[in-house]
């Protein structure tokens, strides 16, 4: 009768074990997207820009403009002498 308790708590314990596990889920990776590095030369006058957005530094991340275009963007140093005249006239574009 004694062997009998012991074998009926451990089926339980065992049921219990694997049903956690059934019910346990990983955590998903989060990819980083955003800017590691900046440009340092201007963007050429002759590529159409539709946006931008300030992103701040976070590592990975660094600080800078991320300028939009139809299929592309450019991240570049916020502080360029450059980037105020680029910035004119582009509407911000919000995460």
């Amino acid at each position: 009768m004694h062997l009998c308790w012991k074998l009926a708590l451990m089926m339980m314990v065992l049921v219990c074990v694997t049903a956690q596990q059934v019910n346990y889920r990983r955590p998903t990776r989060v990819g980083v997207t955003c800017c590691k590095e900046v440009l340092k030369g201007r963007i050429p006058p002759e590529v159409k820009l539709i946006g931008y957005r300030h992103q701040n530094a976070l590592s990975p991340c660094v600080d800078a403009i991320v300028f939009y275009t139809e299929k592309d963007k450019y991240c570049s140093d916020p502080t360029a002498r450059w980037i105020q005249f680029r910035l004119k006239g582009l509407k911000e574009i919000e995460d």
